[in-house]
């Protein structure tokens, strides 16, 4: 926790390969502002514990809402970058009262791009499901993972994300890399995958985007390239009351990328939510 304790509340919500860490350069100026700040680290990600279960965003919001009544102790605005913003949708869905609004930045879920699936025969969902967990059974993610965070490959991967290199400092790598090489990450990696690829539509950001009353602001970088920008475009025709800022020149994480840009939209925001900290 940074900040006072009396203040209004936010929780910082991690994306994929990432921690609390990654916010490094939003949490100090929300304190400045006037916020009390949290930041959680999902199961299977940064100094949490790497299970090899079936871990998908229902879980993890499960994790969050969990940390909201047991820690913090009041509702509080969820900001999440990638995957954590879809941790913090489901989150507002699954346990409402705690969330009283949303900032994602961005958005990523493929099911944004596709239409409301038919019910498929029970062999084919079988069918799927075996492929889903024989696919991320025989990857061989022990041999990969360590190869990647100890390689020039990291460097790549990390260029999909940041457009301006130059960003990819010492202190980001070891954020990544340092949880990739635990002996535990490629358990907890697999059981991610197979958990995110057989969640139900019901735990998809297009169903759940139908389900939430709280204030939502997007943000969006314009040369994502991890989900381009063309899907913000689609949000509206599921929760047509969101607010939606495109970020000129910057990629998926906008929030370690460019941060004054990030959190010069994100404070003029919450001053607008109304009963605001005092500064």
């Amino acid at each position: 926790m940074l900040g006072e304790e009396h203040h209004p509340a936010v929780l910082l919500v991690h994306g994929f390969g990432a921690s609390s860490g990654h916010w490094r350069q939003t949490a100090a100026p929300l304190v400045a502002a006037g916020w009390c700040v949290y930041a959680i680290d999902l199961l299977g990600f940064g100094a949490s514990d790497q299970p090899g279960l079936r871990l998908d965003n229902r879980l993890w919001a499960l994790q969050c809402g969990a940390f909201l009544e047991q820690v913090v102790g009041r509702p509080a605005v969820l900001v999440g970058n990638s995957l954590g913003s879809l941790v913090a949708l489901t989150t507002a869905v699954l346990v409402p009262e705690r969330v009283r609004a949303l900032v994602l930045a961005p958005l990523p879920d493929p099911t944004l791009l596709m239409p409301i699936p038919r019910r498929r025969p029970r062999w084919r969902r079988r069918l799927r499901r075996a492929l889903a967990v024989l696919l991320c059974t025989v990857l061989p993610l022990e041999l990969l993972l360590p190869l990647i965070a100890r390689t020039p490959l990291l460097d790549l991967a990390l260029a999909a994300a940041y457009p301006d290199r130059r960003r990819l400092d010492g202190e980001l790598r070891r954020l990544i890399a340092g949880p990739a090489l635990r002996p535990t990450a490629a358990w907890a990696l697999r059981g991610m995958s197979i958990g995110m690829a057989l969640r139900p539509r019901g735990a998809t950001a297009a169903a759940l985007l139908e389900r939430i009353s709280q204030p939502l602001l997007v943000l969006w970088g314009s040369r994502d390239r991890l989900v381009p920008v063309a899907v913000s475009g689609l949000l509206a025709r599921h929760h047509p009351h969101l607010e939606l800022v495109l970020l000129d020149g910057l990629g998926h994480c906008p929030h370690d990328e460019a941060p004054e840009h990030f959190n010069r939209h994100l404070l003029g925001w919450l001053d607008r939510l109304g009963d605001q900290p005092d500064t």
